[in-house]
């Protein structure tokens, strides 16, 4: 029998010399890759759902999340007491089995490292969907989950699903 290979696990556990409550971009990936399972105005209310429980709750505040049709981009600080790989596979868990979304089973983690790194990602989040010719001007894409004070809002602001 022929197994396919399998692609190493990523360290996703955050050194101890990083400062709590840096910055981290992340990218969640479908499993189908190119078949569009987040953009359903019910598939994406469920993750916003979920977004806004973890922030309410205190287990990570999202400054930034954008959904594409097969994957996720966002910008996430996790408190010191909470482990991103926990708090992650906890979101893709509740979502998979609350939305039926098919996750990867890992992620993409980088930890931002200047304030200029920051705004540099945002706006590769912001642009993604243009770059991927699915709309034109990118205030108009309609899947995109922010706080509703913005970064300088502190963990557990209201949640606002942008237009």
């Amino acid at each position: 029998m022929n197994r396919l290979p399998q692609r190493d696990k990523l360290p996703h556990e955050v050194p101890a010399w990083v400062r709590q409550g840096a910055d981290f971009f992340l990218t969640i990936c479908c499993r189908m890759r190119e078949e569009n399972q987040l953009c359903h105005p019910e598939v994406a209310k469920t993750i916003f759902e979920a977004v806004d429980y973890r922030q309410n709750a205190g287990r990570w505040y999202v400054h930034l999340l954008l959904l594409m049709p097969d994957h996720l981009h966002a910008i996430v600080s996790f408190p010191g007491r909470e482990r991103m790989v926990r708090v992650v596979a906890n979101f893709k868990e509740v979502t998979a089995k609350r939305a039926g979304i098919r996750w990867q089973r890992d992620f993409f983690d980088h930890r931002l490292r200047r304030e200029e790194s920051f705004e540099e990602k945002a706006a590769y989040i912001r642009r993604n969907p243009v770059r991927k010719g699915l709309i034109g001007d990118e205030t108009k894409w309609p899947w995109r989950w922010r706080t509703a004070e913005g970064r300088s809002g502190g963990p557990g602001g209201p949640a606002l699903p942008v237009p």
